[in-house]
């Protein structure tokens, strides 16, 4: 169960040399942790490891956001984006997200590795205002249609490109 967290205005960031590297399996229960993982989120590692990835969501993140990750690396495909997370303290940090999915000697997908590094502050501000559309857009649809309208959301802003494409033009 995901521990309950109320968000605060405070803001951690990664240093400009720092990576932040996870590995979960294929349901996304956190296999590995880095030490700045595990100092920028302010969990110990025991408090990680075995536990849902989205012990660090933060709930300013849309769900059609995560959907649209899960799609894709479920399918094989590297997925990069912008994501604002959350410490054990409430506290939030931004990071540019990449996430590839690991094989067996099958090809069967075993886990999932997420590198994550500082973002650039002009390209944070531009994500945290697509996510603010979809988040509203969620929140006028409901819980049953949330994921639906935040997707048409990022689709309109897309328009036509990959989110790859517009992840990396920011």
């Amino acid at each position: 169960m995901k521990p309950r967290v109320t968000p605060t205005s405070s803001e951690r960031s990664l240093g400009e040399q720092d990576f932040i590297v996870s590995k979960t399996d294929p349901k996304g229960r956190i296999l590995y942790a880095n030490r700045i993982f595990i100092a920028l989120s302010g969990y110990s590692e025991a408090e990680l490891l075995g536990r849902q990835h989205n012990i660090i969501r933060h709930p300013d993140m849309p769900r059609s956001a995560f959907k649209l990750l899960w799609d894709s690396i479920a399918a094989g495909q590297e997925f990069i984006a912008y994501v604002k997370n959350m410490a054990k303290d409430g506290s939030f940090y931004w990071v540019l997200a990449t996430v590839t999915p690991d094989y067996d000697s099958a090809r069967r997908i075993v886990s999932y590795t997420s590198v994550r590094r500082k973002p650039r502050a002009d390209a944070v501000r531009a994500a945290a205002g697509l996510y603010k559309e979809m988040l509203a857009a969620e929140s006028r649809a409901g819980a049953r249609d949330a994921i639906a309208a935040g997707t048409a959301v990022l689709t309109e802003v897309l328009n036509g490109k990959s989110y790859e494409q517009f992840v990396l033009a920011l």
